[in-house]
């Protein structure tokens, strides 16, 4: 749509593997920032690394009614709950956040003696098809995918909202989009100018979501009849945050605090840009 153009940006996208790329990239100053759909904890992990380093502009909302996260099972395998996997084999996205969430929501549904393998999202279906997993803590669109071809059926939608959150209906904010602290200070008002036109496409995603899906092609991984069929995640700008979402934010960083992979508390809202 050429917003960032409009704003007098020339703005270069780094397409890296993994959050934790992203973030060692701000760290080593390779970037100056991420966009949407960078696991919020490995972004966590970086300010720790490095205090101060970065505020978080723009976050994904997602839950039972915006989904992104899910279990998925083999279309006729007889489990009906997460807690018949106890004693199965579950895969999970590579990366400290996603095991530890799969593993998270497994215990609270009550699954026990469970085992969680790490594969790329992108094998998930395959590996469900082959046996070679039992079911899947994965993200969209795979569930999509898998429906659509008919080999995996979802088995809850929403769960880090249920299990983690304690509300199928609350914010998860799993991905967020920032800009480094140096940046921000270095350059204020381009800085104002990259978040308006960054909320210019979040504003057609929310309002015009027919409109924004053929872009999904070619920017994604989502192609062909998927672009219609794929579940469009939410957004939320930083200034739009309530106490509750940042309390529900707070809640799944103090999940990692809890299980070690976080060394000391993380504050959320002290890394939301308030500009």
């Amino acid at each position: 749509k050429g917003y960032f153009k409009d704003a007098g940006l020339d703005v270069e996208p780094l397409k890296l593997a993994s959050p934790q790329q992203v973030a060692e990239a701000m760290i080593a100053g390779r970037a100056e920032g991420s966009s949407n759909g960078t696991g919020s904890a490995a972004l966590g992990i970086a300010e720790i690394a490095q205090p101060g380093l970065l505020q978080i502009f723009c976050t994904n909302p997602t839950n039972q009614k915006f989904v992104l996260d899910e279990f998925i099972v083999a279309k006729d395998s007889p489990i009906k709950s997460i807690n018949e996997l106890s004693g199965k084999r579950v895969a999970c996205g590579p990366g400290v956040q996603n095991v530890i969430l799969a593993r998270t929501v497994l215990e609270r549904a009550g699954a026990k003696n469970f085992t969680v393998v790490e594969l790329p999202i992108g094998q998930h279906i395959a590996a469900i098809a082959a046996a070679q997993v039992d079911a899947c803590y994965t993200l969209e669109p795979t569930g999509t995918v898998g429906r659509m071809n008919g080999t995996t059926r979802n088995l809850e939608v929403g769960v880090i909202a249920k299990y983690v959150l304690g509300d199928p209906m609350a914010p998860w904010h799993g991905g967020s989009a920032s800009l480094t602290t140096e940046f921000i200070k270095k350059y204020p008002e381009v800085t104002r100018r990259y978040i308006a036109a960054y909320k210019r496409g979040v504003d057609l995603v929310k309002n015009n979501p027919a409109e924004a899906r053929p872009f999904l092609k070619g920017y994604t991984a989502i192609e062909g009849a998927l672009t219609n069929e794929v579940p469009m995640a939410d957004y939320m700008m930083s200034n739009e945050f309530k106490p509750s979402d940042i309390a529900y934010f707070q809640k799944f960083f103090d999940l990692f605090t809890e299980r070690g992979i976080f060394n000391r508390k993380v504050d959320v809202g002290a890394m939301l840009y308030k500009g």
